[in-house]
């Protein structure tokens, strides 16, 4: 028997920076028990839970695709960083910076950044985000870069620009579907698609009982 040829996606990803540290309040603090903690040195397991539960409903499947052995270089990197967002001691997203262009070009990318789908139009992407943006620049980088994609929640473009970043670049590739080669339950319908997706609220909060639980200088 002929295997199946997986399907074709479209994909475009759009580019993005900040040259400029935005001129704004630090990120604002959703209300309730909220902690942002470095995983230092995250346990493979760990790091593929919170990749495939954020990533799934928008077919994230790069490093799915990744072995351990290969996987593990990255996570134990002194210049990747994975900051997991907790509400009430649960995982509820994560940011990961990628250092490893600091030191020659001055350059941060975000290189991974949502919510566990529980968390998602609850005010908590906005402040992940801002707080991330602010962490990357207390590095002192001299430029910030992101990407995202069409496959991404619909409202993520709109969220890096809203968070100071400006387009450079946009292409469109052609990738195999990850549930036809088996990255991704065949199961999964691609979340932007289905109109079901909760909005992103641009709400800010003020007077929180919030713990703040970060490291930037033993981050360094």
């Amino acid at each position: 028997m002929t295997a199946k040829k997986p399907g074709k996606l479209d994909v475009t990803i759009t580019y993005l920076e900040m040259t400029h540290q935005p001129d704004r309040p630090p990120a604002i603090v959703p209300p309730g028990k909220v902690a942002i903690v470095r995983a230092e040195n995250p346990t493979i397991s760990f790091y593929r839970y919170l990749y495939n539960t954020v990533g799934e409903p928008w077919l994230w499947w790069y490093r799915r695709g990744l072995k351990d052995n290969e996987l593990e270089p990255i996570l134990s990197s002194l210049e990747n960083h994975v900051y997991v967002l907790y509400v009430g001691g649960v995982p509820a997203g994560y940011a990961e910076l990628s250092l490893i262009l600091l030191e020659d070009e001055r350059t941060i990318d975000l290189s991974y950044m949502g919510l566990i789908p529980d968390f998602i139009g609850k005010g908590y992407g906005k402040y992940l985000l801002n707080w991330a943006v602010d962490t990357a620049w207390s590095f002192s980088p001299r430029r910030l870069t992101v990407n995202t994609c069409s496959m991404d929640h619909p409202s993520a473009l709109g969220a890096y620009q809203r968070a100071g970043f400006t387009v450079y670049d946009q292409q469109t590739e052609i990738i195999d579907d990850p549930r036809d080669t088996g990255l991704i339950p065949a199961s999964v319908t691609l979340a932007n698609k289905t109109g079901t997706v909760k909005a992103q609220k641009d709400n800010e909060f003020d007077n929180s009982d919030t713990l703040i639980v970060d490291f930037p200088d033993r981050a360094r």
